[in-house]
């Protein structure tokens, strides 16, 4: 068996400080907290950190020979187990899931060569089965395609798996603590599922060269000699065993005031977070953290330290805002004063930390130690507003810049009409174009396909020849040509490339502006259909690749917010390096099919036979089967239509830009009706 990297020999980012494994340790000290996601940069120990935390775990008590990790009194499609049921210890599991995963894998299914072979109907548990009372983990959980998100969604809100396909019908627990793991700069995750994460963390490598350079020290030691590594943390790895043990006991023991209670609530409502969720996610969270430090009460440090991972990724409102919580806001927010304790209850046994030292904060070691680095008013700069609450400075008036560039901002975006691939695709699962997917409804059948098992249309396929084959009784006879898959429709995900005139004539305050947030809602109606995205803007006399095709659209939208505009506008140039953008993805991903967006007024002013290289550019364009489409940003009753002709040459759609909305369009089809 292969040995992990241990826990406690893993380089905090911050000394002091190590957010990502406090917020594991909680989440298995109380599994109703909801599990983490952790959020962070490429190479920053997120994967290391989680394989070695079901290390420290406790191991569990389960019904010997239950395939479903059932502890005694509990029920499992292997039985009903009585209290007295044999049992046996085993460490806790760590399932990973991957992200490619098939649906029967996950859920379970029908054992094929049971059926086959024996026709008996046994049913093969999947991975939401084996993750039962242990650690379910996905790694780059972003990339997850949707089908397996609908299922984590609906095991984490029931804590039960329910199969009811190809003659099954099974039903059982699967309670788990839910890890993800994300490099942001990849996608983000789907808000529903995001929301079902209880708490979230931010980490980054280390910038202290020290820091650094023991990461790269212990690294070492472990690949040269793991066996080693690992005995030399035995001891600090048995110590964090027992200290989640003893949590774990203590936990129901820890009480919860209505003055604690109402503080939560007071945290949760001046963030305005959505629903009721964050208030008990933070709750529970706040208990686990003194029960993690030993105390029997919640403290005010308790409080700040669950709002800082329970509520940042719950105030996003979409995408592009950025996560985090305004630690200084919620310093105001929780005062200088311990919530006072309920009279008549008495103080708890111990050494009163729950009483806090002369600032507020807590006097144990362990929970000083998570407020001794926020920052204060007067490092920020941040000023009190006349109710007491922090207001963020004032922002520095914008630079004019010279006249020949300037930069405008987004206004809010607007939900946009649907923009489709021509045809039907076989890409990656998604929400925007007609696809042959491995989900969606079933269209037909094929002989041999790359789809899931038809188990009826093969049963079907091999009836007519079972004489032939010799079978006059008992099981049936089949062979390889008998095997039907099934073929499904669905929708399938593309890249989406924007192509972006930055020019001269696009400067106008008033008409970036408009440009700027018809892309920002078509980058918003790409991320709800989970596209990949790419930026590409033209000005002066060159082309700019601003962002490579990348699944991250908050990236494409702070891009976005940095284009100036001025200059002339080299429409050709910026077409063909669209034109080898899409070269490269169709060689690096074939099966993702494009979707061009041109954003122009269709002027072309750069170089000799400028209108004449444009149009042979478009041509080109059109000569590859691309499907494109010309956002024409033309306005005001002297109109050339150049955006028009461009997309004829094209063979792309027109839309004007007061069209790219949804409601738009809608009021365009109620006039016409």
């Amino acid at each position: 068996m292969p040995l992990h990297y241990p826990l406690s020999a893993v380089v905090p980012p911050t000394p002091g400080r190590d957010d990502m494994t406090l917020a594991l340790v909680l989440t298995t000290i109380s599994p109703e907290v909801g599990g983490v996601l952790v959020r962070g940069e490429k190479g920053t120990a997120k994967s290391t950190t989680v394989r070695a935390l079901a290390s420290v775990l406790p191991p569990i008590e389960v019904v010997a020979g239950d395939r479903f990790s059932s502890a005694p009194g509990d029920t499992s499609p292997d039985g009903t187990w009585p209290r007295d049921a044999e049992t046996e210890t085993r460490p806790v599991r760590l399932v990973e899931l991957p992200v490619g995963a098939t649906e029967d894998r996950v859920l379970g299914s029908l054992h094929l060569s049971k059926v086959l072979a024996d026709g008996v109907a046994e049913y093969e548990p999947g991975l939401l089965a084996r993750a039962h009372r242990g650690i379910l983990y996905v790694d780059e959980v972003n990339l997850l395609h949707d089908h397996l998100v609908d299922l984590l969604l609906d095991a984490a809100a029931m804590g039960r798996s329910t199969v009811e396909r190809d003659g099954v019908s099974v039903a059982h627990a699967a309670r788990f603590v839910l890890v993800g793991t994300m490099n942001p700069e990849e996608g983000e995750l789907r808000p529903q599922l995001l929301d079902r994460f209880g708490l979230t963390v931010e980490i980054a490598a280390p910038r202290d060269p020290q820091v650094r350079a023991e990461v790269v020290r212990r690294r070492l030691a472990f690949d040269a000699d793991p066996q080693a590594f690992v005995e030399q943390y035995a001891d600090a790895e048995r110590e964090l065993t027992d200290r989640i043990a003893e949590a774990r006991k203590l936990l129901p023991e820890v009480e919860l005031t209505d003055a604690v209670l109402t503080k939560a609530a007071e945290v949760c409502a001046a963030f305005e977070v959505d629903g009721m969720r964050a208030d008990i996610v933070t709750t529970r969270t706040a208990i686990a953290h003194a029960a993690w430090h030993g105390r029997t009460t919640v403290t005010r440090a308790d409080i700040r330290q669950a709002a800082l991972l329970a509520l940042p990724h719950r105030r996003r409102r979409n995408p592009f805002d950025a996560p985090g919580l305004d630690e200084d806001l919620l310093d105001a927010i929780l005062g200088d004063d311990e919530p006072e304790p309920e009279p008549p209850a008495p103080q708890p046994d111990g050494d009163g930390d729950g009483q806090g030292d002369s600032e507020g904060g807590p006097t144990d070691d362990g929970a000083e130690s998570l407020d001794s680095d926020s920052p204060s008013t007067e490092d920020t700069g941040v000023e009190p507003d006349a109710g007491g609450a922090p207001r963020p400075p004032k922002a520095e008036a914008e630079s004019p810049g010279d006249s020949r560039t300037s930069v405008a901002g987004a206004t809010e975006p607007y939900r946009v009409q649907r923009l489709e691939v021509r045809g039907t695709g076989a890409g990656e699962s998604g929400r925007r174009s007609r696809a042959l997917t491995t989900n969606g409804r079933r269209v037909g059948v094929d002989p041999n396909g790359e789809g899931g098992l038809h188990l009826v249309e093969t049963i079907r396929a091999a009836a007519p020849h079972q004489r032939s084959r010799g079978r006059e009784q008992g099981r049936l006879r089949f062979e390889e040509t008998d095997l039907r898959t099934a073929r499904r429709e669905g929708r399938e995900a593309n890249l989406v490339l924007f192509c972006v005139d930055a020019s001269g004539s696009m400067a106008a305050r008033r008409r970036m502006e408009q440009v700027k947030t018809a892309i920002l809602s078509l980058l918003l109606d790409a991320y709800q259909r989970r596209d990949k995205v790419g930026l590409v803007t033209f000005r002066a006399d060159a082309g700019e690749v601003a962002l490579p095709p990348t699944h991250s659209v908050d990236i494409a939208a702070r891009r976005l917010s940095e284009l100036p505009a001025g200059g002339r506008t080299p429409l050709a140039e910026g077409l063909l390096t669209a034109a080898d953008v899409l070269r490269v993805e169709r060689v690096r991903d074939p099966r993702r099919r494009p979707l061009l967006i041109v954003i122009t007024d269709g002027r072309a002013t750069h170089g000799a036979d400028a209108v004449a290289r444009s149009r042979q550019a478009a041509q080109w364009i059109a000569e590859q089967g691309t499907t494109a489409v010309v956002v024409d940003c033309e306005q005001g009753p002297m109109r050339m239509g150049l955006a028009a002709h461009l997309a004829t040459a094209m063979r792309a759609t027109h839309l004007p830009i007061a069209d790219v909305s949804a409601q738009a369009l809608t009021g365009v089809a109620r006039a016409a009706a």
